[in-house]
């Protein structure tokens, strides 16, 4: 089934502290909630991973961990987020032994991969950039407005525009048919969460 829930959002460095943004996330109702701790050592992420699950737990928010099934599944987490150079589906989720009641997504930044990701279900897909984004070290090709909203529309699993995205360039995006949306920079870098989680949710209701 193809979901629209609006924000999903990535929790990386937040101003606020990881524990106030996933509660925020909480509290607004938000259907996904990702830990993406780069290059930070494993025992911190382990760390902060229990603390996200303890907030989400029996709630409505999901709780994804980036990069690491073992993590992920040392954690109790919902579900983890594989990247192209990350450990194949297939084999994640034979690592997982309770795989079959998890969620499984995987990044993907063109329509070739997004065509190979599908092969293989998983539960959703992300789609980006569509704008520059400083998240990561070596940046993937920016994807543009019309081009991400082409891949997600031939998409045949839930799928999240992710890359650059603040209230203007999301009006864009939003215009040309995309439902789901990732932010990581807009809601992290802003000393109070629950506001522009706010701010972009209601913008996603305008259209949906």
């Amino acid at each position: 089934m193809i979901e629209s829930f609006g924000l999903y959002l990535v929790i990386t460095d937040p101003i606020a502290g990881y524990d106030a943004c996933t509660k925020a996330a909480v509290d607004c109702g938000l259907r996904y909630v990702q830990l993406r701790m780069k290059d930070s050592d494993r025992n911190e992420i382990i760390r902060v991973g229990k603390r996200m699950r303890a907030i989400t737990r029996d709630t409505a928010t999901r709780f994804i961990l980036n990069d690491d099934v073992d993590a992920a599944s040392e954690v109790d987490a919902d579900g983890v987020h594989l990247g192209q150079t990350d450990m194949p589906l297939d084999e994640a989720r034979r690592r997982w032994p309770a795989s079959r009641h998890k969620i499984f997504g995987i990044s993907t930044h063109d329509e070739h991969q997004a065509q190979e990701a599908m092969r293989r279900s998983p539960d959703y897909i992300g789609v980006g950039p569509v704008f520059t984004t400083p998240t990561k070290q070596v940046p993937d090709p920016v994807l543009g407005v019309e081009r991400c909203a082409g891949v997600i529309r031939a998409a045949k699993v839930t799928s999240v525009a992710i890359g650059g995205l603040n209230p203007t360039r999301l009006s864009r995006l939003l215009a040309a048919g995309v439902r789901n949306f990732a932010v990581v920079r807009y809601v992290c870098r802003h000393p109070r969460p629950i506001e522009p989680i706010r701010e972009l949710m209601r913008l996603w209701r305008e259209y949906c």
